[in-house]
């Protein structure tokens, strides 16, 4: 079973990197109305020439073809060593898969999210991956809890129909959760993250809004943070 996080495609007017976007979103307060993400359904590389050499874009969602076609880009461009993201997360597997290529690559990639740009949910992992980590004012690092929406869905729609059937479905959801958490736990001691990031931060913030007074559903991190937690380590 492959691991999703939630795809977040919002209606929103897509900020530039020239700026970040005006207002904060009310439901969810730590992270601004309008968030550039990309709404791609698969993730798009391409490269692009700057003044101080070439970069290479990753932007859009997530999808299970990832890994493959980031290792033949950069296999074809050696003379990338920078990674720009914005994405709405997507395949939680591809995303820590691409986050472990990028770092046993044979060259160092830095990974960075520039300004006005959103690396969210599954993105999250792929970015950290880099050696180099640079999280520029402006840029958003956003979390939350992994999710199981469909699984969700499918659990309703069994209770109706066989009680028994649910509580297997139930089962095999906590199981792949745990081991999800376990391979996120991993992987962030092995790209030298603060494992708090996950117990503080993700594990924190719901990825489904509530029935409650809490609607929000992701969290942005401010810069204090990113470094705190260690997932910039430059600047």
């Amino acid at each position: 079973m492959r691991r999703f996080r939630t795809l977040c495609f919002v209606p929103a007017i897509l900020a530039t990197a020239a700026g970040a976007p005006k207002g904060m979103d009310p439901l969810n307060p730590s992270c601004p109305a309008a968030l550039n993400w990309s709404t791609y359904p698969k993730m798009q590389f391409s490269v692009l020439e700057t003044p101080t050499g070439k970069v290479l874009l990753g932007e859009g969602a997530i999808d299970a073809g990832v890994p493959n076609r980031l290792n033949e880009v950069l296999r074809k461009n050696p003379g990338v060593d920078e990674l720009w993201l914005r994405s709405p997360g997507g395949d939680a597997t591809a995303g820590n898969e691409a986050g472990r290529l990028i770092r046993k690559f044979d060259r160092d990639i830095t990974t960075r999210i520039p300004k006005g740009w959103a690396c969210f949910s599954a993105c999250n992992f792929v970015f950290m991956g880099g050696r180099v980590r640079i999280v520029d004012p402006g840029g958003q690092f956003i979390v939350h809890m992994f999710t199981h929406v469909a699984d969700r869905e499918n659990v309703k729609g069994e209770i109706k129909e066989n009680i028994d059937g649910a509580v297997d479905m139930i089962g095999d959801i906590e199981q792949d959760s745990a081991l999800l958490a376990s391979d996120d736990n991993d992987f962030l001691i092995r790209m030298g993250v603060s494992r708090k990031l996950l117990t503080e931060v993700m594990y924190q913030q719901k990825a489904v809004a509530g029935s409650g007074g809490d609607k929000s559903t992701r969290r942005c991190l401010t810069q204090g943070e990113v470094h705190k937690y260690n997932v910039a380590n430059a600047e």
